[in-house]
């Protein structure tokens, strides 16, 4: 199978549901164990930085580490990666037959697959340490499937609601299914609400809980920032977005949870964070005229990342390009959009689950649609030399524009 072929495989294997059923058969049927400490985490926003964060800490000092995010932004293998080198098409295909018949007997979901492949891998290359990144909610996402070292809980806010629940406090609760009895607990700064729901589920789980605070002393330079945790002085993210400080915070706390079992020392804390990368958050693709790309694809989200743009932006005007995928609260993201930009230009690209232009219907009368992205952002970059122009909306429309810019 090449490349081509594992992506057309997961396009079209499986369900597409909800629900632990059926994933839950398949392990008992092949018996599956897992035994390689893992940190979890889940999250509204910031799971794949803060998971990434961790990841290049840990690799720093030496550890194996196995890293398991989504979703992809190219190619599915940037899923499931062991010390920074993602799992090979034949690795995973070889996981694949050897256990083709259960899955398609038991109708796995493409999510629930990749999971068991990352499991798996990691399981039979003897990683000292794996990082797992839920996909959605927490309590019957297929990743819940083993006891952490740590549960994670980064940040939440109104988000799938079909699926979590329809205020805070249920979404909340949906994430706070990571959590398990005696396992520490980490989270972000959340609101009341979040926050009163995640300390009663550690209480009745008899669980430490640790919240990460504000970094202090943040200067913005050279298109990242250098801050101040606890003790440490000077450390320094390459990332222009203000939420990665956040997220890097996070993970400063977990490491410092951890770090009896799991001891990193200060220069590995140092070139971990200093040495991630993370694409598509706030990245800035040219330089004249100015072009961001951000993957921002929920309120929350989106709110975060305008306050990272007067560091990026200055004083330049910023024309928006925005997509987003159907299920998302559009009302919301404009507003914080149109606080910086009176200039938003709605657009659709290649994805099923990409709103079209009669799914926009309702803002029509506000903002104009144009069908092209690729060439409407090519008249913007033309028409607006001194000016900023940003990419936003959804990860995978902000991976299509970097991958055609190519």
């Amino acid at each position: 199978m090449s490349k081509i072929d594992l992506k057309t495989y997961f396009d079209n294997v499986g369900h597409g549901e909800y629900q632990r059923e059926n994933f839950d058969s398949f392990l008992k049927k092949v018996g599956f164990s897992y035994n390689v400490p893992s940190i979890h985490i889940a999250g509204s926003n910031g799971k794949g930085s803060t998971a990434n964060y961790l990841a290049n800490i840990y690799r720093a000092q030496g550890y194996k580490v196995g890293l398991f995010t989504s979703p992809y932004l190219e190619v599915v293998n940037e899923m499931i990666n062991i010390n920074g080198q993602n799992i090979t098409d034949n690795e995973m295909v070889s996981i694949l037959e050897e256990f083709a018949k259960t899955i398609d007997k038991y109708s796995l979901s493409p999510f629930e697959i990749q999971t068991f492949i990352a499991f798996t891998y990691f399981a039979r290359n003897k990683c000292d340490l794996a990082i797992i990144e839920c996909g959605m909610g927490g309590e019957i996402d297929a990743t819940n499937i083993f006891t952490p070292i740590a549960s994670v809980i980064t940040s939440i806010s109104l988000e799938h609601t079909a699926f979590l629940g329809r205020s805070i406090c249920e979404i909340a609760y949906q994430k706070a299914g990571i959590i398990k009895h005696g396992v520490p607990v980490i989270t972000g700064i959340l609101d009341d609400e979040a926050i009163n729901t995640i300390v009663e589920v550690s209480r009745e789980n008899e669980c430490q809980l640790s919240v990460s605070v504000e970094p202090a002393k943040v200067v913005y330079e050279n298109k990242g920032f250098s801050f101040a945790y606890g003790t440490l002085f000077n450390l320094r993210i390459n990332s222009a977005a203000t939420y990665s400080l956040k997220d890097a915070c996070i993970a400063l706390e977990v490491v410092n949870k951890l770090n009896e079992s799991f001891p990193v020392s200060e220069e590995s804390i140092r070139a971990g964070l200093a040495n991630t990368y993370m694409p598509v958050r706030m990245e800035i693709l040219k330089d004249s005229p100015l072009l961001v790309v951000d993957g921002s694809h929920n309120p929350e989200g989106v709110l975060n990342l305008t306050k990272s743009l007067q560091n990026v932006v200055g004083n330049r005007a910023i024309h928006v390009l925005f997509a987003c995928f159907r299920d998302k609260n559009i009302e919301r993201m404009i507003a914080y959009l149109g606080e910086y930009s009176k200039d938003i230009i709605l657009t659709t690209f290649p994805h099923e689950r990409a709103r079209t232009e009669e799914d926009y219907f309702l803002y029509l009368d506000d903002y104009s649609f144009k069908e092209n992205a690729l060439e409407t952002l090519n008249e913007l970059l033309t028409n607006y030399p001194d000016d900023a122009i940003l990419v936003t909306g959804s990860l995978a429309f902000a991976a299509y524009i970097k991958q055609n810019l190519k």
